[in-house]
């Protein structure tokens, strides 16, 4: 079943004009790749399957089992030999940080007792065999008779064909029985082959099955490596599978990657004409997404000139002009708002924008020097002075004329610019 997916979906992919530039296999899965490749037939690519399958079927079910582990090669190998874990094999390395072990079904099971005591994330792949152990030479024999005959392909177009087993580019001719024993004894060299395909600049990776399994490996050895690659699978578990394949196309259109839509949307129009079957026409969009982002500069408010207006202008962050009164008062007027004053608007309370307190002081403070006051004596706060989201609030500090004891009134009152 495995091997009829992974042909068909691979059919799938260059039905929309996504043609594989080189194929790469793990484990089983190279005996699709093989055939996708034109380095064996479809009936011997199926012999190959089903031929190896009843072999194991019949005399290895039962005997092992597979676990994968989030830890290099390296330190899975420093734990066999140190007897850690006893009686298991490397069976494949999918990545700097993943790799798969093998073995009697017992030594797994301890395998995996130990990885959860040290907080290491194991998983156990759901077979009961150890595939790429040792426990397969006892198939050798039969396994070459059933195969034999076997026709590997040696001429016309194929697509280049980079072995898990050997670490090369195959040959043509070469995928005889005997290298199919190898593909299933020896470990699958799954991160290398990815590692000597990025170092040759290949760099959209598509994993060609019924859910990503290696996807996370391709793109942990590509940056390893230093470089960056498009990774992506087909199909996802318990997901629709039209929708899904369409994600997936998606995914390698929007990374530069030509994709013929035709098979799923039917042709494209690129003028007002109908469409062929009589329908609303398709068009290309635009090749960028829609955006609009504004250059100009805000101008603020241009400030009228005070004594143009027979007004005293004065230098002040919250106030432009001062009128001295007849009476020996004083007026001093300006205009806030968030569009000239922004700095405000860090002032919030319950949402509204307040001008703080101490800016009121500073304002009736600088009314009172004006007016040739010291300080302030007592100053009382009524209603909060608010400002807008839009628009602007004039501003009047009024300083009222000296009593007998030299104390000066002030007030700050406020208005609503006319809309």
């Amino acid at each position: 079943m495995s091997f009829a997916v992974m042909v068909a979906l691979a059919k799938m992919w260059r039905s929309f004009g996504v043609e594989p530039a080189a194929v790469v296999g793990h484990s089983q899965g190279e005996v699709a790749a093989a055939y996708v490749a034109g380095l064996l037939s479809l009936e011997d690519a199926c012999k190959v399957v089903a031929l190896r399958s009843r072999l194991i079927g019949e005399r290895l079910a039962g005997l092992g089992g597979m676990l994968s582990v989030a830890l290099s090669e390296r330190e899975a190998m420093d734990r066999i030999e140190a007897g850690a874990w006893d009686e298991v094999e490397v069976a494949a390395v999918n990545g700097p940080g993943s790799v798969v072990v093998a073995g009697p079904a017992q030594a797994v099971e301890r395998v995996q007792a130990v990885c959860e005591e040290q907080g290491v994330r194991a998983r156990r792949i759901p077979v009961d065999y150890a595939s790429h152990t040792a426990q397969i030479e006892q198939i050798r024999t039969e396994l070459a008779q059933a195969l034999d005959g076997l026709a590997p392909q040696g001429g016309g177009e194929r697509v280049p064909l980079l072995s898990t087993v050997t670490g090369q580019w195959v040959s043509p001719g070469e995928m005889d029985s005997e290298y199919w024993f190898r593909n299933l004894r020896q470990p699958v060299r799954f991160a290398e082959a990815v590692d000597a395909l990025a170092s040759e600049g290949y760099g959209v990776f598509v994993e060609v099955s019924a859910h990503p399994v290696l996807t996370v490996g391709v793109e942990e050895v590509v940056e390893a490596a230093g470089g960056q690659a498009v990774v992506t699978g087909t199909l996802r578990r318990d997901q629709d599978t039209l929708g899904r394949v369409l994600a997936s196309l998606a995914q390698l259109h929007v990374n530069g990657v030509t994709v013929d839509w035709k098979p799923a949307l039917g042709a494209v129009a690129t003028d007002d004409s109908a469409a062929a079957d009589g329908g609303a026409p398709m068009l290309d969009l635009p090749t960028y997404a829609f955006q609009r982002e504004r250059y100009w500069l805000d101008a603020p408010p241009a400030a009228t000139d005070a004594t143009g207006l027979g007004l005293e202008a004065i230098e002040h962050s919250l106030l432009g002009a001062a009128v001295p009164l007849a009476d020996h008062g004083h007026v001093l007027t300006g205009r806030i708002s968030l569009e000239t004053h922004p700095w405000l608007a860090d002032h919030r309370v319950l949402g509204a924008v307040l001008v703080p307190p101490a800016a009121l002081a500073e304002l009736a403070l600088t009314a009172a020097h004006r007016a040739g006051c010291e300080g302030i004596q007592e100053l009382t706060l009524g209603d909060p002075l608010s400002l807008p989201e839009r628009g602007g609030v004039q501003l009047q500090v009024v300083v009222g004329e000296a009593g007998q004891d030299g104390l000066r009134s002030v007030h700050v009152q406020s208005r609503l610019e006319a809309a």
